[in-house]
């Protein structure tokens, strides 16, 4: 059963060429015009998937804001919640504009 606090889950995965993949849990609506507003200093972040969704991201990890320095977008994957890891698939992808 999940609940709310299912949403507030994430992950950031950096790869061998220093690039960043947001994984999130699948959100209700579809992604319009996502934004990511960046907030090295209180290590946060917002992302903008729609008119009607905000997601604030906590507790970054300085490398996290390193690699993203020089980037224009963020990889953003949203999964489906199952309760075996192998279930798991991705409902969602799509690029973010990084805003300052």
């Amino acid at each position: 059963m999940s609940n709310e606090h299912d949403f507030e889950v994430f992950d950031f995965v950096v790869n061998d060429e220093d690039e960043v993949l947001l994984l999130l849990y699948q959100r209700d609506g579809t992604p319009e015009n996502p934004k990511i507003t960046l907030y090295p200093d209180d290590n946060s972040a917002v992302l903008h998937r729609n008119d009607n969704d905000e997601i604030v991201l906590n507790d970054i990890g300085d490398d996290i804001f390193d690699s993203l320095a020089e980037a224009d977008k963020l990889l953003i994957c949203e999964i489906t919640r199952s309760e075996k890891e192998e279930d798991t698939q991705i409902v969602n992808a799509y690029e973010a504009e990084i805003c300052d």
